[in-house]
């Protein structure tokens, strides 16, 4: 692939959250990995005037996707407007867990996306909520600068990476999910692999950071 090409590339740092990483409540296996290449490359992309965005999970308690509010048990699925599975609660707003992880140099980071913060709405994709229409705001910030190369590293590979991933493809962003800056929840069993394939099958290309700094 092609390296950073100045102002045209956005690197997107998807919910790299203490909730998200090792003993956290909704703790992403290896979580925690994705951090060195990330600020690896985040200083990279920043150093040759690309954007660095962050987003975060942001939700109020008894937040609808939280299967403590719905007196069920997590990963059962939720029909509606959640529009996912119910999860612990996990990046209650104010609270630690919502916090970026310390390691994550946030020097580099222009802009900070929240998503999730309706009560009864989730958000998986950096552009869209759930409802799959209301947006975050991030394709009219990227558009407004001339961005048409998205970079994409974080948690958790086969949700809120997935989601951005396929929605910045159908926004027409050229977009490479970068494999050594991401892990999965894989739950359900295989949903990893299948992230993969559906990325692959937008025409979203798969490469380690290094192939970005060159």
């Amino acid at each position: 692939m092609e390296g950073i090409n100045g102002i045209e590339t956005a690197l997107l740092i998807i919910d790299v959250q203490n909730d998200f990483c090792k003993g956290g409540a909704l703790e992403v296996r290896n979580g925690e990995t994705v951090v060195a290449p990330l600020n690896a490359l985040a200083e990279y992309c920043a150093a040759r005037g690309g954007r660095v965005i962050a987003t975060a999970d942001w939700h109020p308690r008894g937040h609808v996707s939280f299967a403590s509010a719905r007196n069920a048990e997590a990963s059962d699925i939720a029909n509606s407007a959640s529009g996912g599975a119910l999860w612990p609660d996990h990046c209650v707003q104010g609270t630690k867990g919502a916090q970026f992880h310390e390691s994550l140099n946030m020097n580099p980071v222009q802009l900070i996306i929240r998503k999730g913060f309706r009560q009864n709405l989730d958000s998986y994709s950096a552009f869209f909520e759930n409802d799959r229409t209301t947006p975050t705001g991030l394709d009219g910030y990227l558009k407004a600068l001339g961005v048409t190369t998205v970079l994409i590293g974080g948690l958790a590979t086969d949700y809120c990476v997935l989601y951005s991933a396929l929605d910045a493809a159908r926004l027409g962003y050229r977009v490479t999910v970068l494999i050594d800056a991401v892990q999965a929840v894989n739950a359900p069993a295989g949903s990893e692999q299948a992230a993969f394939a559906a990325m692959r099958k937008a025409g979203v290309a798969l490469a380690e950071t290094k192939e970005c700094i060159l």
